[in-house]
């Protein structure tokens, strides 16, 4: 059976398939399937809906699934440029005795409310820049290109959470408060009313005591720096938000004017890492964008000169460490986990080795088909899971030019090249076999009971496409693999949900929504057996719905 042949069955148990070289998988691909339908805008079912299920969906799962994504990409006679511009559509699947019942709204964001009101693209997204309005006459549309662009509260990416209400986030000031029973929108809530940063990332981390750590930019007139924010875990009144929230270090970018995007950070029992990797923002293009007509994405860009650098800070005393670790360019969006051992910090993420991917995902490309896909596929750097291992006790008498990583069965390296400096190289944490799917992304834990802990597993999505379309189960024990792939089927972001009373790492099951573009109305939610990542169920929803981006499980 051919590769190809291969990609396109159902997989199902552990894999050790070997290419015969190890560049096998690196080739090109041809004749990926279209997925301009994964991207088409759908409508909000505020009611809920039975679904219909095939198999069997545990008993004892009782809760929301909650979903968020870009839902709407067009706006009268107008279109949004990026797959990261679509008015977040907000979904719940509701589980309780073995049934599914199914809703969705859009998010009632100030941006959806003023676009629809004027029927066009009113608040620039990240790669669509809002155009003057045609009433106006051409001296007070020429003025509007010198106005500041107003931020957008489109809060598309992701559900998190603070002091127990559950918000929608993006990467901007705005967050909204959302009650997850009625997916409707309570409260928009501004970062820069409580601390000064310009905004926060859609990944928070959170302790075993309910604290929640993030972080936000802040833009000075000694240039920009780089947040890390700490929210107090209980509130002092109902209507109590973000107050209590501070910020426990700040550190200066390296290029004032041109500070790193970041999607996330990685986080230990008592230990925050910030990861400074060389995509860049050029703050002066992303000002003056609207002047010029371009994007957010047009500032945004791969510098490969530049070194990754990892910022290692206490949070109990606020202090940055003199060591500063580095490693060679490297782009990751997602982290999987990270805890100490024996005075080394262990850090996990999905990383590839080029930070150009965002603006492959402008949405002309994704509605190519044939082999103008297949170039687009083609031209992305795969994401695979990496391990480095950073020493926490390095000081004047640690010697220069030693792997100082020596206690560990590892291949990951850590060598001291000068006074506070540490250079430092990756383990795979995975096999060959992993290049069949195109490397692996949307990285999740037993989070309850392994974050900032040593653990064995993790989940995520296979990328043989430009989104995600197989869903892989790692074991660190070996590095093997577990996969769930069917021809035509496209898995979003698998989240583990644990069993009652569990006590070991993999009991339990992992919720993915299943987006199948080829097929009329027959999205579904996949119930997988954690352990054995055997189908146990599905629940399918007679409606169409986008590929969205993360989601959480409310029990």
């Amino acid at each position: 059976m051919s590769s190809m042949n291969r990609l396109n069955s159902s997989k199902s148990g552990w894999k050790k398939t070997r290419p015969k070289n190890k560049d096998q998988y690196f080739t090109d691909v041809h004749g990926l399937p279209s997925i301009e339908k994964l991207i088409c805008s759908a409508d909000e079912t505020p009611e809920p809906i039975t679904t219909t299920i095939t198999g069997n969906v545990p008993s004892w799962i009782k809760g929301n699934f909650l979903r968020n994504g870009p839902g709407k990409f067009e706006i009268g006679r107008s279109s949004f440029n990026h797959w990261f511009d679509g008015m977040a559509l907000l979904h719940q699947f509701h589980i309780e005795d073995g049934k599914v019942t199914y809703m969705s709204r859009f998010l009632n964001s100030d941006s959806y409310k003023e676009n629809l009101e004027h029927n066009r693209i009113i608040v620039s997204e990240f790669g669509t820049v809002a155009m003057p309005d045609p009433c106006k006459n051409f001296f007070q549309r020429f003025l509007s290109r010198f106005e500041l662009p107003k931020l957008s509260d489109n809060a598309n990416v992701s559900f998190v959470q603070y002091k127990g209400d559950y918000y929608v986030s993006t990467e901007t000031n705005f967050m909204h408060k959302i009650d997850p029973e009625t997916l409707e929108t309570k409260e928009k809530v501004d970062w820069s009313k409580f601390i000064a940063v310009n905004g926060a990332t859609a990944h928070p981390h959170v302790d075993s005591d309910g604290t929640t750590y993030n972080m936000g930019n802040s833009y000075t007139v000694k240039g920009a720096f780089y947040n890390i924010i700490m929210v107090p875990p209980n509130k002092e009144n109902p209507n109590d938000t973000l107050e209590g929230a501070s910020v426990v270090c700040s550190i200066p970018s390296e290029d004032k004017s041109k500070p790193s995007y970041y999607h996330s950070f990685a986080m230990s029992e008592n230990y925050v890492v910030f990861i400074e990797q060389p995509i860049k923002m050029d703050l002066l293009k992303i000002v003056t964008g609207k002047l010029r007509g371009k994007g957010i994405n047009e500032g945004v860009y791969w510098d490969p000169k530049r070194n990754t650098v990892f910022h290692v800070i206490n949070k109990r005393t606020g202090k940055l460490s003199l060591v500063k670790y580095y490693t060679k360019p490297l782009s990751t969006f997602h982290q999987i986990n990270c805890y100490e051992d024996n005075g080394f910090l262990i850090m996990d993420m999905c990383s590839s080795d080029d930070g150009q991917a965002i603006n492959n995902y402008v949405i002309q490309n994704l509605k190519k088909s044939g082999s103008a896909l297949d170039e687009v596929y083609n031209t992305l750097c795969r994401v695979f899971p990496r391990r480095f291992v950073l020493p926490l006790n390095v000081d004047s008498d640690t010697p220069h030019g030693e792997n100082l990583i020596t206690c560990f069965n590892s291949t990951a390296t850590a060598i001291k090249t000068d006074n506070n400096k540490v250079f430092c190289t990756y383990e795979d944490l995975h096999g060959e076999d992993l290049h069949e799917y195109g490397g692996l992304e949307f990285p999740h834990i037993n989070y309850s009971m392994c974050n900032s802990h040593p653990y064995r597993y993790f989940y995520g999505c296979g990328f043989r496409h430009l989104v995600g379309d197989s869903l892989i189960k790692m074991d660190l024990q070996g590095k093997q693999i577990k996969v769930w792939k069917h021809a035509g089927m496209f898995p979003s972001e698998p989240v583990f949900v644990s069993s009652p009373g569990a006590v070991e790492e993999d009991d339990g099951v992992i919720l993915s929504v299943v987006i199948t573009p080829n097929q009329d109305k027959s999205t579904f939610l996949l119930v997988l057996d954690a352990k054995t990542f055997e189908e146990l169920g599905r629940a399918e929803v007679p409606k169409n719905i986008p590929y969205g981006f993360h989601g959480t499980f409310q029990s």
